[in-house]
């Protein structure tokens, strides 16, 4: 199988081919139609919503070495140190 792929970006948005199985296909263009929304909408909406989801943010490690005990400098020379071994 040969896969060949095109990507077009713009100032603000980025055009690209992705391969989608069939049964998907059609229950995207059903979604589309019921919708009222183009199929690329609706996967630019799908893509939106999995990066909010699994978005790694400054909340999600502000203050992680809290509950150590260990000053984060400290710990990193300390590791720092053992490489020189």
């Amino acid at each position: 199988m040969k896969v060949i792929s095109w990507v077009y970006i713009t100032e603000d948005a980025m055009r690209t081919l992705v391969d989608i199985p069939e049964d998907e296909l059609e229950e995207l263009n059903s979604l589309s139609r019921s919708r009222k929304v183009s199929r690329a909408e609706l996967i630019r909406q799908a893509v939106a919503g999995f990066l909010a989801e699994n978005r790694a943010g400054l909340e999600d490690s502000f203050g992680i070495w809290k509950q150590r005990g260990v000053d984060g400098v400290e710990y990193q020379e300390k590791l720092r140190r053992e490489w020189s071994r």
